[in-house]
C-alpha cells in the first residue's frame, strides 16, 4: 500500500502578521513560536475566540487558531470563517489594506491546506488560486515558497508527478534564495516524498537526510516527525524493516504528543504492511485496526478507505471471506462516490428535450398566423362579402395545405435531428461503458456494481518514456502516446476486449467482461502479441514519432466492475486479479509478454510459452511466471 504523504508547515512568513500579533496579542502570547502549540492550546484559543467581541482581537485569534489546527474539519471552518471575517466593510476599517488582505491570504492558503487534507484536490486548487491573486494584489513575495509548495503538493495528489517535481524544486530554489530554512525543510521533505512515491528511493532519502537536519537545528517536532516517517516508509520499500519500523514509531510518538492525527493514521497503515510482508499477520491487523479507528474519529475519508482495504486483504488472507467483502464494499464507498445516473440520463437528452420545445413552439406560432389571417379575410365591406368569402376560402385552403406541408417537413426533420442526438448519446456512451453495461444504464436508469468470476486483466507500459518525455512539448507528446493508443484500441476491437483506461504511458485492457464470453485469456494473449508487433515494427517505421520498447503483463481471475463518480464518472475494474496483472507488468522486460500461472494453465496448449521460475513479488510473496514466445 504505497501512500504517500505531505507535510504542511504550520509557520508562514509574514513579517506584517508577526507585528500585527505582537501588537494585538496583549498578554496573551500568540506571538510564540508555532512548535510549541499544540491542540490544548488550540482549544484555549477557541474558547477565548467564542468569548471575545473585540473584532481586532477575534481576526487575530482566527488567524492563530487556523494555523495550527490539525483537524481538517476544524481548519476549514475557522479558515473560512478568518476569510468572511477579514473580507467584511465594517472589519476592513479596523486594519489598514495592506493587513487585511494579509489575513485573507492566511485564511485562502490554510482553506486549501484543509482541502487538500480531505481529498478535496480541485477546491484546494481554486482556494491557492485565490491566494495568490492576493498576494500578487498585496505585492507579497514572501508567499512564493509557500504557494509554490502548496501547488506542488495538490499536482502530487492529483497523480501529476511530473508537475509536481518541477514546482518542488521551484520552491527549494527560492526558499534557498531567501534563507527561509522552516519553508526549505518542508519543499525538500515534500520533494523526498514526491520521489518516495515515484519510486526513487535514493533520490528520497538524500532529500529527507537534509530537511531532517534542519527540522533538528529549527527544533521543530512536527517536521521532525513526518520526515522519520516518510524516511521509515522509504527504507519498508528497501526491505530494511528493522529501520523502517525504529523511525515510523519515533514519527508515531511525536505526534501523538502534538495530537496530528492524520499521519499517524497513515504511518499505522505502513506499520501493517512491513508486518505483512514478515507475515506477522496479527500485528498487521492491530495496526490496520488502530488506524481506522483514528480515521473514523477524526472523518479522515481516504484513510478510512486505505484502513479498509488492507482489512480486507488481510480477512480474505485468514478465511474470513464474508467479512473481507464487507470491508472491501466500505473501502469502495469511501473511495469513490456513486455516479447519480438521473442526471446522467437528464444530461444526455438535454438536447432532445431542447428540440422538442421548439418545434412545438414553431408550430404553436404557425397556428397563430392562421388564425390572423382567418380574422383579416372575415373583414370587408357588405357588398363584397360573397366574393371576398370565395376568396378567402380558396386562400385559407391553399394556405392551410401550404402549412401542413411545412409543418410535416418540419416534424420529419425534426424527427431526423432526434433520432440522430440519440444515435450520438448511444455512441457517446459505448465509448465510456462496455455494451452490456450501456445497455443496462438505458433499460433501468441505473448501474449496478457486478462481479466476474474469470476476466483476463492485460497491463502494459513504455519503457523509457519518462526521460523522452522530459524533452518533448506538449503537443508532440500527445501525437506520440496517441500513435501507439489508437492501434492498441483498433486491436482490443478486434478481439472483442474492454479498454478500461490509460494512465500516462500505462495502458490497461480486460477480457471477459462481455454478455457472450466468460474468459478471453486467449484472445487477449493474441492481442497482447499484436501490440508487441506494432510497437517493434514502429521502431522500424522512419515516419514514427518515437521508438519504444514495451512490457507487457497478463492475470487471468475475479473482479469486480462498476461505475465510479459523479461528474466525469468512469467504469473501472478493481480485484487482487488486477493488482496481479500490474505485477506481471513491472516484472516483464521490454519487448516481452508476461503472464501469470493463472493465464498459463488455460492458454499453455495455445501458445508456446517460456517459464520464468517463481519471483518475488511485492507484497504477494513468490509468484510463477511465463514468457509468451513472439
Amino acid at each position: 500500500m504505497c501512500k504517500y504523504l505531505k507535510f504542511y508547515i504550520k509557520k508562514q512568513s509574514i513579517l506584517l502578521l508577526c507585528c500585527f500579533l505582537f501588537l494585538f496579542s496583549y498578554q496573551k502570547g500568540l506571538c510564540q513560536d508555532d512548535s510549541e502549540l499544540n491542540q490544548e492550546v488550540v482549544d484555549d484559543l477557541k474558547q477565548e475566540y467564542k468569548t471575545t467581541f473585540n473584532k481586532k482581537d477575534i481576526i487575530i485569534l482566527l488567524a492563530q487558531i487556523v494555523q495550527n489546527e490539525t483537524n481538517p474539519e476544524e481548519k476549514l471552518f475557522y479558515a473560512q470563517t478568518l476569510i468572511e471575517e477579514a473580507g467584511s466593510s465594517a472589519n476592513n476599517r479596523l486594519f489598514k489594506k495592506e493587513v487585511v488582505l494579509d489575513y485573507r491570504i492566511i485564511g485562502f492558503l490554510q482553506k486549501g491546506n484543509a482541502l487538500q487534507l480531505k481529498g478535496e484536490f480541485h477546491e484546494a486548487i481554486e482556494a491557492f488560486s485565490k491566494c495568490n491573486e492576493l498576494a500578487i494584489e498585496n505585492k507579497d513575495f514572501k508567499f512564493s515558497g509557500t504557494l509554490l509548495r502548496s501547488i506542488a503538493d495538490t499536482y502530487s495528489m492529483l497523480g501529476n508527478s511530473e508537475s509536481a517535481e518541477k514546482y518542488y524544486d521551484e520552491a527549494i530554489t527560492y526558499s534557498r534564495s531567501i534563507n527561509d530554512e522552516i519553508g526549505l525543510a518542508s519543499a525538500l521533505l515534500n520533494a523526498g516524498d514526491e520521489y518516495y512515491k515515484t519510486g526513487q528511493y535514493d533520490k528520497a532519502l538524500l532529500n529527507f537526510a537534509e530537511s531532517g537536519k534542519l527540522f533538528e537545528l529549527l527544533d521543530y517536532p512536527v517536521g521532525k516527525a513526518y520526515n522519520k516517517g516518510n524516511t521509515g516508509m522509504v527504507y519498508a520499500e528497501q526491505g530494511k524493516h528493522d529501520l523502517a519500523k525504529e523511525n515510523i514509531n519515533a514519527a508515531i510518538k511525536i505526534l501523538e504528543e502534538v495530537e496530528d492525527y492524520y499521519p499517524i493514521s497513515v504511518f499505522l497503515n505502513s506499520m501493517s504492511d512491513i508486518y505483512v510482508a514478515q507475515k506477522d499477520y496479527d500485528a498487521a491487523f492491530n495496526y490496520t485496526n488502530r488506524s481506522l479507528k483514528l480515521a473514523e474519529r477524526y472523518h479522515l475519508k481516504d484513510q478510512i478507505s486505505d484502513a479498509n482495504l488492507q482489512l480486507s486483504q488481510l480477512l480474505e488472507r485468514s478465511g474470513n471471506t464474508s467479512e473481507a467483502l464487507g470491508r472491501y464494499k466500505t473501502h469502495i464507498i469511501y473511495r469513490d462516490s456513486v455516479v447519480n445516473l438521473e442526471n446522467v440520463e437528464k444530461s444526455m437528452n438535454f438536447e432532445v428535450a431542447k428540440r422538442e420545445l421548439e418545434a412545438e413552439n414553431a408550430e404553436n406560432e404557425t397556428a397563430k398566423g392562421i388564425l390572423r389571417e382567418e380574422n383579416l379575410l372575415q373583414k370587408g365591406k357588405t357588398n363584397r362579402i360573397i366574393l371576398l368569402a370565395t376568396v378567402g376560402v380558396l386562400f385559407l385552403i391553399g394556405l392551410l395545405a401550404f402549412g401542413l406541408f411545412k409543418r410535416n417537413k418540419f416534424v420529419r426533420a425534426t424527427n431526423k435531428i432526434i433520432t440522430l442526438e440519440r444515435e450520438r448519446s448511444d455512441k457517446l456512451l459505448l465509448n465510456i461503458l462496455p455494451e452490456e453495461t450501456a445497455q443496462e444504464l438505458k433499460d433501468n436508469g441505473r448501474v449496478k456494481a457486478k462481479k466476474y468470476p474469470s476476466t483476463t486483466v492485460l497491463f502494459s507500459d513504455f519503457k523509457g518514456f519518462t526521460s523522452y518525455a522530459e524533452n518533448l512539448s506538449p503537443e508532440k507528446l500527445v501525437e506520440t502516446i496517441d500513435h501507439y493508443f489508437s492501434k492498441f484500441d483498433l486491436i482490443m476491437e478486434k478481439y472483442g476486449l474492454e479498454k478500461i483506461k490509460t494512465i500516462g504511458d500505462a495502458y490497461m485492457a480486460v477480457g471477459g467482461l462481455s454478455l457472450d464470453s466468460i474468459d478471453q485469456a486467449k484472445e487477449m494473449v493474441l492481442a497482447a502479441k499484436e501490440m508487441n508487433d506494432f510497437v517493434a515494427n514502429a521502431k522500424l517505421d522512419d515516419i514514427t514519432t518515437a521508438a519504444f520498447d514495451i512490457r507487457i503483463g497478463i492475470n487471468t481471475g475475479p473482479v469486480v466492475a462498476g461505475v465510479v463518480g459523479t461528474k466525469k464518472f468512469a467504469y473501472d475494474i478493481w480485484g487482487d486479479a488486477v493488482n496481479i496483472a500490474s505485477r506481471m507488468e513491472s516484472n516483464s522486460e521490454a519487448g516481452r509478454i508476461n503472464i501469470s500461472e493463472n493465464t498459463y494453465q488455460i492458454v499453455k496448449s495455445e501458445f508456446d510459452c517460456e517459464y520464468r521460475g517463481e519471483i518475488e513479488v511485492k507484497n504477494r510473496g513468490y509468484m510463477k511466471m511465463y514468457f509468451v514466445n513472439c
